[in-house]
């Protein structure tokens, strides 16, 4: 009877682990190569989501018109030029945040940023992401 416990104790942790495992998302651009990644960008900081000076996972102070995004794996400071795939508009953001929640996206951009290439109304772009050298 003891030897079933430790069983059943060992296959629910493994059932853990192996769930664990599949939940976590490797985002489009997990690499930092200079390859061009294509994938969903969205955007935040819309009037009244997000208090003024609000600190930015990086401590710096958010500004929603600044050129900037959030990146759930490239490391802050990272300059990354973001291409709508649609109209070939292109702005260069910096990275000073952790995001966007939805898995499905691979960077959340600033309003200010968003509006250079897209409509804000649209609220989604598709994109291409190209991490820029030092």
């Amino acid at each position: 009877m003891h030897s079933k416990k430790k069983l059943s104790r060992a296959l629910a942790t493994v059932a853990l682990a192996a769930g664990l495992a599949s939940a976590v998302a490797v985002p489009a651009h997990a690499n930092s190569s200079s390859d061009p990644q294509s994938c969903t960008a969205s955007w935040y900081g819309a009037p009244g989501e997000i208090p003024d000076n609000w600190p930015t996972a990086s401590g710096e102070p958010f500004d929603p018109e600044a050129m900037a995004a959030a990146s759930r794996d490239l490391p802050f400071g990272t300059e990354v030029r973001v291409t709508n795939t649609d109209n070939g508009e292109s702005v260069t953001v910096r990275v000073n945040d952790r995001g966007p929640t939805d898995t499905s996206r691979c960077i959340d951009l600033t309003r200010g940023a968003f509006s250079r290439i897209a409509d804000t109304d649209r609220g989604l772009a598709a994109v291409t992401l190209e991490v820029l050298d030092d």
